[in-house]
């Protein structure tokens, strides 16, 4: 518990001191934030506000998780686990994609970076490397960092091992590809509006530390009767998401309405890898679905925009992703953004319901 502590405290301190040197710096060097020219016309105004302060939220996860990890080094000579390190790859491998990808806008002044080609291409390059080593690398607990299956909860209902172990790995390299793309796309998608991403990623990630923290407890080999989850170092994930709770937490008070600060496809990017990589090392891949509905919710309306015009040349929604839908409805961008924070609420809670619920239904048939 002190180790979480720890964690808790440093993250917050290296956001709220972090922000606003990143702010300055960022002002001194005249790397503001470019307007989409297609988007609401009351954005306009938002245009040079400092950003990359995705920075500061990756850095801030890191220095968490590491001040967690000295301390239960010294403490009880517990070394940092494999699963930790390797979602934290997943993390600041997609935050380096969204920190060139910042940079290269702000050095052509224009709301364009990397070309999709080359974002795609190093999506591809990144999350292979994450899957492959998630299912060699040797880990403390003897448990993989991931198991080569599609889960909801815990037990994979589709094993890629029976396609046999060369097409199973393969199989699964192709599975974390889609994830860490759709989620990483996900989070920037709802990235539009100030305050929008942080708040509901500081919500999704309070309740991965919620799941990763009751798996730690019933871990497989921790001694607890009934159900118990073959999940491989869960205390270090849990520690990892409440760090990353606490960063959008202290980012938030920037990034609120009216933003200092933008984090950017640095942060956006890096938050949709950890949460990938955290739905694939809890063994939830699915139930992330619900848990991060949100970001399920926005990335969705863009795709039916794009589609239904492509076949029809009509509309769904006044503009996507669809908290625009909503501000050329007339609401307010604080009341979208407070209201969608209440809605990925509601998709945590149900989540962690379900989770429970689970947890229940299989200690059930267990004794049965």
């Amino acid at each position: 518990m002190i180790a979480l502590i720890v964690g808790i405290v440093v993250s917050l301190v290296v956001t709220i001191v972090g922000t606003p040197l990143l702010i300055r710096l960022v002002h001194r060097l005249h790397y503001g934030q470019y307007i989409r020219q297609d988007g609401p016309q009351s954005h306009l105004v938002k245009r040079g506000t400092p950003t990359m302060g995705g920075v500061v939220i990756n850095f801030a996860v890191v220095a968490g998780w590491a001040a967690s990890a000295l301390y239960r080094y010294v403490s009880v000579g517990r070394s940092p686990s494999w699963s930790a390190v390797l979602v934290l790859f997943a993390m600041l491998s997609m935050g380096l994609l969204g920190f060139i990808d910042d940079f290269a806008k702000v050095r052509k002044k224009q709301n364009l970076g990397l070309s999709v080609h080359a974002k795609f291409t190093g999506q591809i390059i990144f999350a292979s490397i994450y899957a492959l080593l998630s299912l060699l690398l040797p880990t403390q607990s003897g448990i993989a960092s991931a198991q080569p299956g599609m889960s909801f909860i815990e037990k994979p209902f589709f094993d890629f091992s029976i396609l046999g172990n060369g097409v199973g790995i393969v199989v699964f390299i192709v599975w974390v590809n889609f994830l860490i793309a759709a989620w990483s796309n996900a989070v920037n998608l709802t990235d539009g509006l100030d305050g929008l991403a942080s708040g509901s990623s500081m919500i999704a990630f309070a309740g991965y530390a919620l799941i990763a923290f009751w798996e730690s407890y019933h871990v497989r080999g921790g001694g607890h009767f009934g159900f118990s989850y073959a999940v491989s170092d869960p205390l270090d994930l849990t520690i990892i998401a409440v760090c990353a709770a606490v960063a959008c937490f202290g980012f938030l008070w920037f990034n609120s309405n009216p933003a200092q600060v933008f984090m950017g496809d640095t942060g956006s990017l890096a938050l949709g890898g950890l949460f990938a990589a955290l739905s694939i090392a809890t063994h939830t891949e699915f139930l992330a679905v619900i848990l991060g509905g949100l970001f399920v919710m926005e990335a969705a309306s863009d795709v039916i925009q794009v589609g239904f015009f492509k076949a029809t040349h009509k509309r769904v929604f006044k503009m996507a992703p669809i908290h625009h839908h909503f501000e050329l409805l007339g609401w307010t961008e604080t009341k979208v953004v407070v209201r969608f924070w209440m809605i990925e609420l509601m998709f945590v809670l149900s989540a962690l319901m379900m989770f429970y619920a689970c947890l229940l239904y299989t200690s059930d048939a267990a004794d049965e």
